[in-house]
C-alpha cells in the first residue's frame, strides 16, 4: 500500500503535468531573465514531496531551471506567453538539508539565480488539530478591534470615514489576548489580513497572497500573536478566500495563464447570488454559470481555481500560511461561488499534510438543503465530496432572529433543527446571531439588550459551535455595513470608555457582558452543552424546551420566548426525560420540579433557564 508521501507526491504531479500549455516565443529574448517575486517565498524540509514555483518578472519564455542541491529536482517549467511568469516544478527528497538553496535559470539570452530558503519545520505536535464542539469562535475584523501600533496606521487612516482603515492590527489583538480569555472564548476567527490595496480595510480585496497588510504588521507578530493565543489555549483560524481577488490585484490585467480568471476587466460575466442552480441535479448550466463565474459585486476579479496551476498555486499558499503562523484551521470565504471539483482537491492536498485540520465554508443562505449541500463527508449527485468539515448555520440564524426578535414561532427553531439530518454532522455546524456582513442584532427593527441576551442564552446552549461577533457581547449598535464594523471602545488612542475593561463599560454594557460570560462558563463546565445529543421535549409558539444528553450528563434547557411570565406544565411520558425525578437549576433563575409526569417551571420573559437531570 501506498505511503503518504507517496500518494501525495502522485496527486501533485498528476496536477502538474495537465496544465494548459502556452505558445511560447519562437524568437529569443533580447535580455536575460529577470526574476522579481518567487512564491511561495520559502518551504520546509521534509514537508511535501512536490513543489510549484510561481515566478514572476521578465524574459522568462523558454527559461530552464536547474540546481546543484543535492535532493532537489527540477521536474520542468512553463512560462506564459509574455514572459512573465514561470511555474517551475520541483521535487524534494526526504532528507533535503535545510539552507537557502539556489535555482539557475537559464533562457538563449541569459541566467539568474534564483534563492529558495528550505526551512526546518517547528515541533508540530499538538498543533494543526482543527475547532471542535468544545469550541467558542469570536469573530474580530482587525482594523476594528485595538490599534496596538498607531506607527502603521498610515496610509489611508481616517476614523471618521466609515471605509477607511482605522488603525486596528494585529498587535493590538495580541494585547487584548487576556480579555477574550477571560470572556471565555477558545477560537479567533480573524477577518483576512493578506495585503489590500487603499482603503479596503476588510482584508477581502487581495493583492498579494503572500504578504500582510502593511496596516496589519508583520509575519512576526502575527507569529506572537497565534503563539500567545496557544499559550492560552486559544485557537486561530484563517479567513481564506479563493473567489476572487481585488481589483487591483497585478493579476487582474496581466494572468499567469490564460485561463487564470474566469473573463476579464473587460468582459466578464455578472454576479449572482443564488445556489439553486447548483445543487438542482436537474439544472442547466444556465442557472449557475453566473453564480460561479461572474465577478462579484461585478468588479473583482474571479478566480478561475479549476485551472490546474491555480488550484497547485492555492493549495500551496494555504499550506504555506499554515505553517508559517501555526494555524489551526480556516473560515472559507463565499464557499459555494468555486467549483466543487476545487474545494475537494484543495482539501484532500492540505489533508496529506494537516489530517486533523478542518474549516468553516461561508454558505450565505437560509434554506437547509442548500447549506447542507456543500457540506463534505459524503458525495452528492455530481460524485464529489468537498472535504468540507462544515457550514455556517445561516438558516438558524435567521430563524433565530425572527423568533427572538420579530416574535416569530418558535416551531420556526424547532422546523431548522428538523433539517439536520441533511447534514453529515450537524454537530459541527457553526452557530450565530450575528457576523460583519449582517446588522448587528441589537440594532435590528424590534430589538434590543435583553433581547441580544436571549438571542445568545440560546445560541450558547444548541447544538453546534457558537460563532460570537466581535462586540455583541456589550450589546455593540451598528446598522447596515458599514456601520456594524463600528470600532470596538476602548482599543483606540483617544477613546472616552475602555469596553475592554468592567472599569470602563456603561451600565448596559457591564450586564449583557457578564451574562455572556456566565454562559460561556456553564458550557465550559457542562460537557452535554458542547457535546450532548439534542432532544425535543416540547414546544409551542412562545417556548422551547430541549435536553442536552450524554452518558454521565442530562441538562433540560427551557426557554420562554413570551413577553410575559409563563407557567409552564411540559409533558415528559416517552421522552428521555421520563424516568427522571429530580431538576437542580444550573444557570437561570428559575425552580422546576417533576409532578405527574411533567415539568413544571415559572419562567420570565424571554429568558432561558439550565437544570440537571437526575
Amino acid at each position: 500500500m501506498k505511503n503518504k508521501r507517496t500518494i501525495a507526491l502522485s496527486l501533485i504531479l498528476a496536477c502538474l503535468f495537465t496544465l494548459p500549455a502556452w505558445p511560447q516565443s519562437n524568437a529569443p529574448a533580447e535580455q536575460g531573465p529577470v526574476v522579481r517575486k518567487i512564491e511561495p517565498p520559502n518551504w520546509w524540509v521534509d514537508y511535501t514531496p512536490a513543489l510549484t514555483l510561481l515566478l514572476t518578472g521578465e524574459n522568462l519564455s523558454g527559461a530552464r531551471v536547474e540546481s546543484p542541491t543535492k535532493g532537489l529536482t527540477s521536474l520542468g517549467t512553463e512560462a506564459s506567453a509574455n514572459g512573465h511568469y514561470l511555474f517551475v516544478h520541483l521535487q524534494l527528497s526526504s532528507d533535503l538539508p535545510t539552507g537557502t538553496v539556489n535555482l539557475h535559470l537559464t533562457t538563449s539570452a541569459g541566467s539568474a539565480t534564483v534563492p529558495l530558503p528550505l526551512l526546518a519545520r517547528a515541533d508540530f505536535r499538538g498543533h494543526f488539530e482543527g475547532f471542535s464542539r468544545d469550541d467558542v469562535i469570536y469573530l474580530i475584523m482587525p482594523d476594528r478591534f485595538a490599534d496596538g501600533d498607531p506607527g502603521n496606521d498610515q496610509p489611508f487612516y481616517d476614523r471618521t470615514k466609515p471605509m477607511a482603515y482605522h488603525g486596528g492590527d494585529l498587535r493590538g489583538i495580541r494585547e487584548h489576548l487576556g480579555y477574550l480569555h477571560d470572556l471565555g472564548v477558545t477560537t479567533l476567527w480573524l477577518t483576512p489580513v493578506w495585503k489590500n490595496s487603499d482603503s479596503d480595510y476588510h482584508g477581502y480585496h487581495v493583492v498579494d497572497f503572500y504578504a500582510l497588510d502593511d496596516h496589519m504588521g508583520s509575519m512576526a507578530e502575527y507569529q506572537a500573536l497565534v503563539a500567545d493565543a496557544h499559550r492560552l489555549g486559544m485557537k486561530v483560524l484563517i479567513d481564506y478566500v479563493v473567489n476572487h481577488t481585488g481589483p487591483h490585484h497585478p493579476w487582474a490585467n496581466d494572468p499567469p495563464t490564460t485561463t487564470w480568471f474566469h473573463g476579464t476587466p473587460a468582459h466578464h460575466l455578472e454576479p449572482a447570488y443564488t445556489f439553486n442552480g447548483l445543487v438542482d441535479p436537474h439544472a442547466s448550466p444556465r442557472e449557475y454559470l453566473n453564480t460561479l463565474n461572474g465577478w462579484f459585486a461585478g468588479r473583482l476579479p474571479d478566480l478561475n481555481p479549476d485551472d490546474p496551476a491555480l488550484a497547485v498555486y492555492l493549495a500551496q499558499n494555504a499550506m504555506w500560511w499554515t505553517e508559517s503562523a501555526q494555524l489551526d484551521g480556516f473560515r472559507l470565504d463565499t464557499f459555494p461561488y468555486s467549483s466543487r471539483p476545487f474545494w475537494s482537491g484543495w482539501h484532500e492536498r492540505l489533508r496529506n499534510v494537516y489530517p486533523q485540520i478542518n474549516g468553516a465554508g461561508e454558505v450565505s443562505d437560509g434554506d437547509s438543503t442548500v447549506t447542507a449541500f456543500f457540506e463534505g463527508g459524503r458525495k452528492q449527485f455530481d460524485g464529489i465530496d468537498t472535504g468540507l468539515a462544515t457550514v455556517f448555520d445561516f438558516p438558524l440564524c435567521y430563524a433565530l432572529r425572527d423568533v427572538v426578535i420579530k416574535g416569530a414561532s418558535m416551531e420556526k427553531i424547532v422546523e431548522v433543527l428538523r433539517h439536520d439530518e441533511l447534514y453529515p454532522h450537524p454537530e459541527m455546524l457553526v452557530t450565530f446571531i450575528g457576523n460583519h456582513d449582517e446588522r448587528r442584532f441589537v440594532s435590528e427593527k424590534g430589538s434590543n439588550p435583553a433581547k441580544l441576551k436571549a438571542a445568545s442564552s440560546l445560541l450558547l446552549t444548541l447544538r453546534g459551535i457558537p460563532q460570537i461577533y466581535s462586540g455583541d457581547e456589550i450589546a455593540m449598535p451598528g446598522g447596515d455595513d458599514p456601520d456594524n464594523r463600528r470600532d470596538f471602545p476602548g482599543g483606540f488612542p483617544g477613546d472616552p470608555r475602555n469596553a475592554f475593561a468592567a472599569s470602563g463599560r456603561t451600565a448596559e454594557q457591564q450586564d449583557v457582558f457578564a451574562y455572556v460570560q456566565s454562559l460561556l462558563m456553564v458550557r465550559k463546565s457542562h460537557a452535554a452543552l458542547r457535546t450532548g445529543k439534542q432532544w425535543h421535549i416540547g414546544w409551542d409558539n412562545t417556548y422551547y424546551a430541549f435536553l442536552r444528553e450524554l452518558p454521565e450528563e442530562k441538562l433540560l434547557v427551557v426557554y420562554n420566548n413570551s413577553p410575559e411570565v409563563r407557567e409552564l406544565n411540559i409533558p415528559v411520558d416517552n421522552t428521555p426525560l421520563d424516568t427522571a425525578h429530580q431538576l437542580q437549576a444550573v444557570f437561570g433563575n428559575s425552580a422546576a420540579e417533576l409532578v405527574g409526569g411533567k415539568v413544571k417551571v415559572t419562567l420570565p420573559a424571554q429568558t432561558l433557564s439550565v437544570f440537571s437531570v437526575r
